[in-house]
């Protein structure tokens, strides 16, 4: 298995923040596959469906999607669609590294 470094930010800061705070536990599930998917890879953006994510993470659709709504309202992901049937591109923010 292959390692890879996480901003200590996400594990100290943003995982009280959401789980504590917030009470949003699926937020911070979803905020770290798709840092995973993108900033873990060296990637910019990254598109799924709610049904991938879902298989991929382990929660139900209905809460990935109150997630990305979550984490769009707090400004740490973007996501964009061109046509209502396909998968968004997600985009997601480090706003604590401006």
């Amino acid at each position: 298995m292959k390692r890879i470094p996480v901003d200590a930010y996400i594990l100290d800061v943003l995982m009280r923040d959401l789980l504590g705070h917030d009470r949003m536990p699926s937020a911070f599930v979803l905020y770290l596959w798709l840092w995973r998917q993108t900033k873990g890879r060296r990637r910019q953006t990254i598109g799924a469906s709610l049904q991938t994510i879902a298989g991929e993470t382990g929660l139900s659709k209905s809460s990935v999607q109150n997630a990305a709504r979550w984490l769009a309202f707090r400004g740490l992901i973007r996501a964009r669609k061109s046509d209502p049937t396909e998968a968004p591109i997600y985009e997601v923010f480090e706003t604590w590294k401006r």
